[in-house]
C-alpha cells in the first residue's frame, strides 16, 4: 500500500551552493553546503524562516553535519579538515562548543555521527580508520576507540541509538559494526562490492541499513550480521539513509535526484518524490512534533525540499 506526502515548503536558495547535509532537531533544520556557514530554519513556523546563520563555520565548505536526537548539541565536519562541536540553548541559539584537535589533516575525519544524547561522536576517515570521540568538555574531548579496518577510505558512519555499535561503510564496499563496549570488531558485513555511502541504524539498535554505489540497499540483522533483505529501485548512487522515529519506515535519496520511503514490515517503496535533477545529497525526518510524519530533502538544486503526510 502506497503513501502520500504533499509539499509543504520548500525554501528556494537556502544555500548557495549543494546542500550536503541536513540536520533536524525538534524546533529547527540545520543545514550545511560546499559554502561556509551553517544555516538554521526554523521547522516549526509554516515559513520555515532563517533565524541564524553561523557565519565562516569552515572556511572550504561544510561536508557533514549531525545533530544528536536527544540532546541540544550538533557537530560538524568541513572540507579543512576540522571538526567542530555546536550547542545550542533553551531559545535554540546556537554557539560552538568546542573543537577535536588531534593533529589531524584533512581526511583523517570524514564522515561524522552523534550518540543520541550527544556525548560521544564517531568519525571515519580516508585511511579506514574509524574512531570514537567522548564529547566531555572537562575531559579535553579526548579519542577512545581507534578501530583499524583494511585501509579502504571510509566514507560514512554511524552510531547506534543505545551506543552500543559504531558502523562504517568504505570505498571498497566493507561494511563493518564494531562494539563499543569491547572495542572490537563485531561483524565484517559482505553484499554489495562498491563504494558504500550511507549507513544507519534503526532506532531500536536491531537493523542496520547500507547502500552506495551498487544503488542497492541492503538490511542487516545486526546481532548476527545476517543480511535480512534487498531493497531496489534508485536509478543513481544511493548517497543517504535515515529512519523514521519508529523504525517502521527508511527514507532513501540517492543522485537520481530522488527520495524514496520504505516500509520495513513489507520490505516495499510506498513513496518516491523527485527533488528537481541534481542529486539528492541528504534526506532526514523531522521530529515528530504533529500527527503527521514529515521529512526534508537538500541536494544540488540548492534548496530545502519539505514534505508532509497525506492525512487520511
Amino acid at each position: 500500500m502506497s503513501k502520500q506526502y504533499l509539499t509543504l515548503h520548500t525554501i528556494d536558495n537556502a544555500h548557495p551552493s549543494d546542500i550536503y547535509s541536513l540536520a533536524p532537531t525538534k524546533s529547527q533544520i540545520l543545514s550545511a553546503s560546499g559554502s561556509s556557514s551553517i544555516r538554521i530554519y526554523s521547522s516549526d513556523q509554516p515559513d520555515f524562516p532563517l533565524v541564524q546563520t553561523l557565519e565562516g563555520a569552515h572556511t572550504l565548505g561544510i561536508h557533514h553535519l549531525v545533530t544528536a536526537k536527544e540532546n541540544n548539541r550538533a557537530a560538524s565536519a568541513g572540507f579543512e579538515g576540522k571538526v567542530k562541536v555546536w550547542s545550542s540553548d533553551e531559545e535554540g541559539v546556537w554557539k560552538e562548543d568546542g573543537e577535536i584537535v588531534d593533529n589531524h589533516k584533512p581526511g583523517d575525519i570524514w564522515a561524522v555521527a552523534l550518540s543520541a544524547d550527544g556525548l560521544y561522536l564517531a568519525s571515519s576517515s580516508i585511511n579506514g580508520k574509524v574512531n570514537v570521540w567522548s564529547l566531555a568538555k572537562d575531559e579535553g574531548l579526548p579519542k577512545i576507540r581507534e578501530y583499524e579496518t583494511k585501509g579502504s577510505f571510509g566514507l560514512c558512519v554511524d552510531l547506534s541509538a543505545d551506543g552500543r555499535f559504531t558502523a562504517s561503510g568504505h570505498e571498497n564496499g566493507s561494511i563493518y559494526v564494531f562494539n563499543n563496549d569491547s572495542g572490537r570488531l563485531s561483524h565484517s558485513l559482505a553484499g554489495l562490492v562498491q563504494p558504500i555511502r550511507a549507513v544507519s541504524f534503526s532506532p531500536a539498535s536491531k537493523l542496520l541499513a547500507a547502500a552506495g554505489d551498487a544503488r542497492i540497499i541492503a538490511l542487516y540483522d545486526v546481532n548476527s550480521g545476517e543480511q535480512v533483505a534487498n531493497f531496489t529501485g534508485h536509478g543513481g548512487w544511493v548517497l543517504t539513509l535515515d529512519w523514521s522515529n519508529t523504525g517502521e519506515y527508511l527514507l532513501s535519496g540517492s543522485h537520481d535526484s530522488k527520495a524514496k520511503v520504505w516500509r520495513i514490515e513489507t520490505r516495499t517503496c510506498v513513496a518516491t518524490h523527485s527533488h528537481g535533477d541534481k542529486p539528492l545529497w541528504t534526506a532526514k525526518w523531522l521530529p515528530k512534533a504533529t500527527r503527521s510524519e514529515m521529512f526534508a530533502l537538500g541536494g544540488g538544486n540548492c534548496a530545502i525540499s519539505v514534505y508532509r503526510e497525506a492525512a487520511g
